[in-house]
């Protein structure tokens, strides 16, 4: 077996232990005869797989029991429509903290639908190098909500703070770093989190709400987008993801086993300090990234001379360390270092980037 080290910002790399289980069960799910992916999700063996999943993110998360746990689809971008949807009636208005491209498309997405929504704070004059510092006076008291991405995949930046917002629900898409380390579920009114980065294959899309916060949609609401009518149904409205949803029971398994949110967190900041403390000890590297709003999950670089970025990702693919060109927008390179990613993965990185400066001097 030829597995390489893949640092996609996504869908990403899984678990090799993860994928081996799921292997031994592809063509038999324990008793039933069946693979997963043949199932009624309405069959006793799947509703337990569900169960369990939503019991083992509970206890991963630390999710209050007042918070709904939704397993839905349509990715997190279809989410930047339903939050306005579910959420905006509650008083009409929203903030938007804009910090990269997603929180910007999101922002967009609730101004399309015709809300009266506002920007409070955006770092996009300074190309997205950091998230703003905002505090609770920033917002107006009757906003509905305030819509935050907790961390930017494209631009490798991360809030290392949870903004005050007093009484306005907090809303935060945390799809790029969920379940990296422990968060406050109790300080968020919704988190919202495509799956494909952390937690299991392309097509599953997690909501953790506040139960309060339900009941709010639009009477012309889609209904597939309405949280409430979700809930009211153990997400199985319709039939939901149900592979990707027993591949995310798989990692919550292997999380626990491994001792939790803590103990990723321990391993993700291993990995992360690994490579950031060689970026910050030469100069043929820059890491564009602020230290202090710097991602754990999404380190971006650049050589400063575009054709070198460009061989620097060919000649990295060549030796196994897989999709570390940037993001189309931004350029350069970008290693994603998911749960998933072993350490060994970043030291392989590590010493490639060595070699390369010492044989591409600029």
């Amino acid at each position: 077996m030829n597995r390489v080290y893949n640092f996609s910002a996504g869908p990403s790399m899984l678990p090799l232990t993860v994928l081996e289980k799921a292997a031994s069960e592809l063509v038999c799910y324990g008793e039933s005869g069946m693979s997963v992916m043949e199932m009624s999700h309405r069959s006793p063996d799947y509703e337990a797989i569900i169960k369990e999943a939503e019991a083992m993110l509970r206890k991963l998360m630390d999710i209050p029991d007042n918070y709904k746990v939704l397993f839905l689809q349509g990715g997190a971008s279809t989410q930047f429509a339903a939050v306005p949807l579910n959420l905006i009636n509650r008083t009409g208005k929203a903030y938007y903290i804009v910090s990269g491209q997603f929180s910007g498309k999101a922002f967009k997405e609730a101004q399309k639908l015709g809300y009266d929504v506002k920007c409070v704070a955006t770092t996009k004059d300074d190309n997205f190098d950091h998230v703003p510092e905002v505090t609770r006076d920033a917002f107006r008291s009757d906003a509905a909500y305030v819509h935050i991405c907790f961390n930017n995949t494209i631009y490798g930046t991360k809030y290392h703070y949870i903004p005050d917002t007093g009484d306005i629900p907090l809303v935060a898409d945390m799809s790029s770093c969920i379940i990296s380390e422990p968060v406050d579920v109790s300080k968020f009114g919704v988190i919202y989190a495509g799956a494909q980065k952390n937690m299991a294959p392309a097509g599953l899309t997690i909501v953790i709400v506040r139960e309060d916060l339900l009941g709010y949609a639009e009477e012309k609401m889609p209904t597939m987008l309405d949280w409430k009518v979700m809930a009211e149904n153990d997400s199985m409205y319709n039939t939901p993801p149900c592979y990707a949803i027993y591949m995310a029971k798989l990692v919550y398994e292997w999380i626990l086993s491994i001792g939790g949110l803590d103990a990723m967190k321990v391993h993700n900041e291993k990995k992360a300090n690994l490579l950031y403390d060689y970026l910050d000890s030469q100069s043929y590297y820059v890491a564009p990234v602020k230290k202090d709003s710097r991602s754990m999950m999404n380190v971006t670089f650049v050589t400063g001379n575009a054709d070198l970025d460009k061989k620097f990702a060919s000649e990295a693919s060549a030796a196994g360390l897989k999709n570390l060109k940037g993001h189309r927008s931004v350029g350069g390179m970008r290693a994603s270092i998911y749960n998933a990613m072993p350490y060994e993965g970043v030291e392989k990185l590590v010493a490639f980037m060595k070699d390369f400066a010492e044989k591409n001097p600029k």
